[in-house]
């Protein structure tokens, strides 16, 4: 297992970031489950156990800015190609310092591993917690390179009253560790403003691909 990455990911937590020099870094993967793309500010980070001259050589050859080449569909396409993998969307990447104490939010943890959410997220994520509230739910669990990442949903009937926001800002009370992280689709503007309504901050993006 490779922690170059985990160790990228807990310095940008902090503020700290690769050089914006229009580089890629390219690292092995943190772990069987997890592969994919980081973009920082002019600096990517590709993680992945396919062979890094490979990886190079389809940069060097895929067109337009080069400063977005490893975001670009040439390249992603070829990635999942060779790896055997997919992917969904390319994500907002965001991240929020933990805050102490209850969150201000009724919550109750739902402990049944059948349960449909809780069955969901161990998909994607280990350690995994969900806790519901009155019209959604608050999920937690270590996703990419151990990170500790939140996930909420909110029903329908329920929106319009910012549980969404709430629900984003009690992971930060829930997390043990020093930060959570979430991912947003940037065409999501709703769930985009709810987190950082809830205090999460824009670090980069990034493009998770998952074995089949």
């Amino acid at each position: 297992m490779d922690d170059a990455l985990a160790r990228i990911l807990t310095a940008a937590a902090s503020g700290r970031f690769p050089p914006p020099d229009g580089s890629t870094t390219v690292v092995g993967q943190p772990g069987a489950r997890d592969a994919g793309v980081l973009a920082f500010t002019a600096h990517s980070v590709v993680f992945t156990d396919e062979d890094p001259r490979w990886v190079r050589s389809v940069l060097d050859a895929a067109r337009g800015d080069a400063l977005a080449a490893t975001m670009h569909p040439y390249f992603l396409s070829a990635l999942l190609a060779r790896s055997g993998r997919q992917m969904n969307t390319i994500d907002l990447l965001t991240v929020a310092d933990a805050l102490p104490g209850e969150p201000e939010i009724a919550l109750r943890e739902i402990k049944d591993p059948e349960h449909p959410r809780v069955a969901r997220a161990m998909k994607y994520r280990d350690e995994v917690r969900v806790w519901s509230a009155d019209g959604g739910v608050v999920i937690l669990g270590r996703g990419v390179a151990g990170r500790w990442e939140t996930a909420i949903e909110v029903d329908e009937e329920a929106r319009g009253r910012r549980l969404g926001e709430r629900l984003a800002r009690a992971a930060r009370h829930l997390v043990p560790d020093s930060a959570v992280w979430a991912q947003q689709s940037p065409g999501n503007a709703r769930s985009v403003r709810t987190f950082q309504a809830a205090g999460y901050r824009p670090v980069g993006s990034e493009a998770l691909l998952v074995a089949e």
